[in-house]
């Protein structure tokens, strides 16, 4: 049976979009079930202690410039610091994802464009007919998920994931919990690689 990871992430996240398709290709080679859990990032910050990007002392926020930077070089990438829809209300582009998770789809093609979309193309992910196209391009039944995307029952499953994420010790975007051990960042990719690769029992915090 194959093993199961949990990625918890935010369509509006930008290590999300730094670090997913790094993230695929190890699942990929290690055949990992991934079970895709978008979550309301704000409040998951509001619950473990962390701010919104616009509350954050100055110096981080030029720090996280610098991050950015950074990573855009060392994975290849191209885009933009401060794209015109950031930040936005994910509510929509993750709606989407979880509904195509609650019909039994697989979101990741979906999840690819919207990143591209925000990042690299500036678009509105709030926005039902580009969220709409986005899911059709990747060959998910567009128009049928937005109509459940802020339906009560999505609803319930975004704040379930919600929920999951904090019983779990999520506190960020992207993070990806294997056999209980939290991996925290796209920057510990390599890490998670390596846990898989070596087949070691997970780390558990020191009392």
């Amino acid at each position: 049976m194959a093993r199961q990871i949990d990625y918890y992430f935010s369509l509006q996240s930008p290590w999300a979009y730094i670090g997913h398709a790094l993230f695929e290709d190890v699942a990929a080679r290690h055949q990992l079930k991934v079970n895709y859990k978008p979550v309301l990032l704000i409040e998951v910050f509001s619950e473990t202690g962390g701010l919104p990007l616009a509350k954050r002392h100055p110096a981080r926020q030029r720090y996280r410039m610098l991050e950015l930077q950074r990573w855009r070089e060392k994975r290849g990438l191209t885009f933009n610091y401060k794209p015109k829809f950031f930040p936005g209300d994910p509510r929509l582009a993750d709606g989407v994802a979880v509904a195509a998770v609650a019909a039994g789809l697989n979101p990741e093609p979906f999840m690819r464009r919207a990143f591209v979309g925000l990042w690299e193309q500036e678009l509105d992910l709030a926005d039902p007919a580009t969220v709409t196209r986005l899911a059709n391009e990747a060959g998910l039944p567009g128009e049928k998920l937005i109509a459940q995307a802020l339906s009560p029952e999505i609803a319930a499953a975004y704040e379930q994931n919600r929920q999951d994420a904090i019983a779990a010790g999520v506190f960020g975007s992207p993070c990806w919990v294997l056999d209980g051990e939290v991996f925290w960042g796209q920057d510990r990719i390599e890490l998670l690689a390596d846990a898989l690769k070596s087949g070691r029992a997970p780390y558990r915090p020191k009392p």
